[in-house]
């Protein structure tokens, strides 16, 4: 039987283990994304770029939207291309989490394969994307006018959202070898929790009643931590750390039930 650990050091140390094969798995699956495409990989770099010029446009140009209930000089389509940042690592990870395992019968049967790494694949493949839409977000808060140190806060405030990701992914893709449905069930709940959380609007804009409701959100809570650094406001470290703490938790039950139920994929698969 399988051990089961909830200590978050001895998770970081099984993964860290086999860090040569997760790279490797990582770079296949990203390569294998763009094969045959004209432009190739350049498409990990145009296609974020092609989308920020769309939100500049249509939000900036036609609807002219301004950020509700918040004091920023910063244009609105930028607001919101900094929270979709964050939002869609943790989307491409969990929706793609439950074919994480199923997707891979041959290394599930194998012994030795350490199967629990398969899960992360997908989430370091979306930070290579994640890595490329922040590198755009620096070229443009400078073509605003907007850059300040502050924001090279931004990949750290959001290991949060990482851990979040990753617990769910575990968690996601062994549900995944035995029901099939989740294929198609976690996408949609993905899609709802992208209007649920405070992607397209600040917390500061939800009525009262239903603010409590948002503050249990801990990916929202990223996406505004986030959000005020890129808007050098300054940053809830208390809520922060209460988040990190709360999301750790998460990962290590992802992990911890991915292990318990590892020993019968083979049989489902």
């Amino acid at each position: 039987m399988s051990t089961i650990t909830f200590n978050p050091l001895r998770v970081v140390a099984d993964v860290w283990q086999h860090r040569y094969l997760l790279g490797q798995l990582i770079k296949r699956d990203v390569l294998l994304r763009y094969r045959g495409a004209m432009f190739g990989v350049a498409w990990i770099f145009l296609s974020p770029l092609f989308m920020l010029a769309i939100f500049a446009y249509v939000f900036g140009q036609i609807f002219q939207s301004r950020w509700p209930q918040q004091d920023s000089t910063l244009p609105f389509w930028l607001l919101l291309y900094a929270g979709l940042i964050v939002f869609n690592i943790f989307a491409e990870t969990v929706s793609r989490a439950p074919g994480a395992v199923r997707g891979y019968p041959n290394f599930v049967k194998k012994i030795i394969f350490p199967v629990h790494i398969l899960p992360v694949v997908p989430l370091g493949a979306a930070l290579v994307h994640g890595f490329f839409n922040y590198l755009i977000l620096l070229a443009a808060l400078t073509w605003v006018g907007g850059l300040h140190v502050q924001v090279l806060l931004f990949p750290l405030l959001m290991l949060p959202a990482l851990l979040l990701a990753l617990g769910l992914s575990w968690f996601v893709a062994a549900w995944g070898v035995f029901i099939k449905d989740m294929t198609q069930i976690v996408p949609m709940f993905v899609q709802m929790l992208m209007f649920m959380s405070p992607v397209f609007y600040p917390v500061s804009a939800v009525p009262a009643r239903l603010r409590p409701f948002y503050h249990v959100n801990p990916l929202g809570s990223v996406i505004e931590t986030t959000r005020a650094v890129v808007t050098g406001q300054p940053i809830a470290w208390g809520v922060w750390g209460l988040t990190l703490v709360l999301c750790l938790v998460a990962a290590i039950l992802g992990y911890a039930f991915f292990q318990h139920s590892r020993e019968e994929f083979a049989d489902a698969l």
